[in-house]
């Protein structure tokens, strides 16, 4: 491991996700469920809003930064949600607020990295990879999750999930996915496929590149709830030998 490498690692990992789905996508619960708490960015202020006169629904972004770990490592992820997004009959201000959001963290970043004395403390705000939640209908994909794809992919990595994928039986689940990859190819979308190089790269990274790649889109399932079990142990439980 580098000496810069060891640094990284003992600082931590910065990792900013945004996530973008329908209502009934299932982004909500994947969210709530990834950071272990039910409405964790009720208190959140948003970022960017578009309002729809037409419909007066709207589309936000909003943050919040959460400390994990993974491993021995500390990760600081900080995760974009856009409630409101396809609430419209016409999506288009919610396509440019979120791309107009992407840009403004590369301006940011770039605006302090020309300084010349720059904030040793500043944070990347930029997003690094973005979860599109595909709505769960089993059919093909949708005019707007072609559209979303298509033009925020030259931004982000753009990474293409079926929320609610208990919904769907084994087979059914195996149907769809193969159906939206064969739009993500026709309609040529240049979604994040865990690309490597032949070449160049490893075994292993080869090897788990390719199979994250033939697992898109990845099917999600996440909870809200929690189950409790309790163990009523008996002294019969104990008997010697049965250890």
């Amino acid at each position: 491991m580098t000496v810069r490498r060891t640094k990284a690692v003992k600082k931590g990992i910065q990792f900013n996700l945004m996530v973008v789905g329908a209502s009934g996508s299932g982004r909500t619960t994947f969210i709530n469920t990834l950071v272990e708490r039910k409405g964790w960015m009720n208190h959140t202020v948003p970022i960017e809003a578009a309002v729809a006169h037409e419909t007066r629904a709207f589309l936000e972004v909003t943050t919040d930064t959460i400390e994990i770990e993974q491993g021995s490592i500390p990760v600081r992820l900080t995760i974009c949600d856009t409630p409101g997004f396809g609430d419209n009959i016409d999506n288009e201000s919610s396509f440019s607020i979120i791309s107009n959001y992407l840009e403004k963290q590369y301006e940011e970043l770039l605006a302090e990295e020309s300084r010349i004395k720059r904030n040793a403390r500043l944070e990347d705000s930029r997003v690094h990879a973005l979860l599109y939640f595909i709505t769960p209908t089993g059919h093909n994909l949708r005019e707007i999750d072609i559209q979303l794809m298509k033009r925020l992919s030259p931004r982000v990595n753009v990474i293409p999930v079926i929320g609610k994928a208990d919904s769907f039986t084994p087979n059914e689940l195996k149907e769809f996915k193969e159906r939206v990859m064969q739009d993500i190819e026709h309609y040529e979308i240049p979604i994040y496929n865990f690309p490597f190089d032949a070449e160049d790269d490893d075994e292993e990274v080869i090897a788990q590149n390719s199979e994250l790649r033939a697992l898109l889109p990845f099917a999600i399932v996440g909870s809200e709830e929690e189950i409790e079990v309790v163990v009523i142990w008996s002294e019969h439980d104990n008997i010697p030998g049965n250890d």
